[in-house]
């Protein structure tokens, strides 16, 4: 057998800050940052989550087998010094780091170090409904099942107090890629096991416990999340401040006046009208990157008359993108015809829209026997996200070009961990949303977003095709690159023409932030990544 070994590494991303004071804290004896974040989490059991608000929440607390480093799409060892990968491309030996701590609080400390058991508790967890602690506490796994991992993944078995092998049912390119995310993020076993004896077992979502570089403290929903600096994390070099805060307001123009006033030091998702003022700001620094990310209008196939071809053509052509980009993006966002963006490898630069067409448009609605003044649903995000700054203006303009076809658009909008909870269950005729990608892989795009798998997790189109799952199922179980590439092209234009989105925008990422804040990256994830951060006196 053939091994393909990983040098260790200590290079791994990871996350700051520290205990929390109050959203206008200042840097005083103790380095203490602010972070002004756009929305309140859903929860930290990060395995049950996807949107970047509760990735952000969860980062300080975990870490997992695998990182990426910070602001790189690569990945790096963290809580496994080195992973060997057999010849046949299905059994992953991982080699655990020693003496890594957990957390503790009130109700929990720890009698041993991180082992292979707390890997096990984790994956097995994940991996079957009859598990303990799932049977105490129901759950669903939507990035895990997306992927396939609930299915690919024979059995998770250790064969030493720090060694764990993942036995897969068939070759996964993008496996590693897959694990460094977020819902991989790596629990206590011990831990598990106090919660369910005192009958507490929710308090795993609530009270988190992990072994990243920072410690939950509390959480006040709509207000503050409070953390405070691991003192006996395993890489002491990436703990730089003391205490960071996720001051919590959904409202942009609060957000920059408060980064005005340094009661936070970052802050994220700026309206394009504020980006000038921030960077005549000589406290503030911009920093733009392209965004791996896409904006784009999700048709629910499961409600008619959206499971009509001809209708979702009809919509697709009756969006005038110009107009939304220019209104919306302000000179920040890149026109999308595609189901992912430019930077990320397999695109397909041949994948072309259909002509802005109203006309054509109503032509396609009367053939479907669609009736004039024909209502749908239009979900509107209440939040900014990077790919879409202002989803309720966006709405509005979508209201408008499809009524000059004769469909009546109502907007609907909830709080954001509503929205996707709703989006997901499939409640929505139409809804915005979109994708910052997560692993650098196309798996990640054209699995995770559109395949029969991601129903019920981020395929809020409930589109499933038998022929598109083929070709990304064949895809992702090779390991040649250029084999991939090809499979993946020919999905991107076989989905193209079944319109089960319409993709609007690819937007720059912005990011705001003051001058005395030292070593912050922008992540290629869209992640707000603050180990390794530190504020200049």
């Amino acid at each position: 057998m053939r091994m393909n070994t990983v040098a260790s590494s200590l290079l791994t991303a990871g996350l700051t800050a520290g205990l929390l004071a109050t959203t206008s804290v200042t840097q005083a004896a103790t380095k203490s940052l602010v972070f002004c974040s756009e929305g309140s989490p859903a929860g930290f059991d990060i395995g049950q989550y996807t949107s970047g608000t509760d990735n952000d929440a969860a980062e300080p607390i975990y870490n997992r087998l695998a990182e990426f480093e910070r602001g790189q799409t690569s990945v790096v060892p963290a809580l496994a010094t080195r992973w060997d990968i057999s010849a046949d491309g299905l059994s992953y030996t991982f080699h655990l780091r020693e003496g890594v701590k957990f957390h503790s609080n009130k109700a929990f400390t720890p009698t041993r170090d991180f082992n292979a058991d707390d890997v096990l508790f984790t994956f097995n967890r994940m991996l079957h409904k009859d598990h303990p602690f799932r049977v105490a506490y129901p759950t669903e796994f939507p990035y895990f099942t997306s992927m396939g991992l609930d299915k690919n993944i024979k059995s998770v078995e250790k064969t030493g107090p720090m060694t764990v092998v993942f036995s897969l049912n068939k070759v996964d390119a993008a496996f590693i890629q897959n694990i460094a995310m977020n819902f991989a993020s790596i629990l206590s076993a011990e831990y598990a096991d106090k919660l369910m004896a005192s009958g507490n077992v929710r308090d795993i979502n609530q009270s988190p416990i992990g072994t990243g570089p920072f410690v939950f403290q509390r959480y006040q929903k709509d207000s503050q999340i409070r953390y405070v600096a691991n003192k006996q994390f395993w890489d002491p070099s990436r703990v730089k401040i003391d205490q960071l805060i996720f001051a919590i307001n959904t409202d942009a123009s609060v957000r920059i006046q408060k980064l005005k006033k340094n009661e936070c030091q970052v802050t994220l998702n700026p309206r394009p009208a504020d980006i000038e003022s921030i960077k005549a700001d000589k406290h503030l620094k911009v920093i733009e990157k392209p965004g791996f990310n896409l904006g784009y209008i999700a048709y629910n196939v499961r409600h008619a008359p959206l499971d009509n071809l001809q209708v979702r053509q009809a919509l697709d052509m009756a969006v005038d993108k110009k107009a939304i980009i220019d209104a919306v993006y302000q000179g920040a966002g890149q026109l999308a015809q595609n189901a992912m963006p430019p930077t990320q490898w397999s695109f397909d630069d041949t994948v072309k829209d259909a002509p802005y067409n109203p006309e054509k448009a109503r032509e396609l609605l009367r053939a479907a026997g669609v009736k004039e003044g024909t209502e749908l649903t239009l979900w509107a995000m209440p939040v900014q996200r990077p790919y879409n700054p202002n989803a309720k203006l966006m709405a509005q303009m979508l209201q408008a070009d499809w009524a000059k076809v004769g469909i009546k658009a109502t907007i609907v909008s909830y709080e954001w961990g509503e929205y996707l909870k709703r989006s997901k269950n499939g409640e929505h005729d139409i809804s915005l949303i979109g994708w910052t990608g997560d692993n650098g892989d196309p798996d990640n795009w054209m699995g995770t977003l559109y395949s029969c798998a991601s129903i019920g997790g981020n395929n809020y189109s409930m589109w499933c095709d038998e022929k598109y799952d083929a070709l990304i199922k064949s895809a992702v179980s090779i390991a040649d690159k250029d084999q991939r590439i090809s499979l993946y092209q020919q999905a991107q234009h076989y989905l193209k023409s079944q319109v089960p989105i319409t993709p609007i925008a690819h937007s720059t990422v912005i990011q705001p932030l003051r001058s005395n804040v030292k070593g912050f990256l922008v992540s290629p994830f869209n992640r707000n990544n603050f180990s390794g951060v530190s504020i200049a006196d």
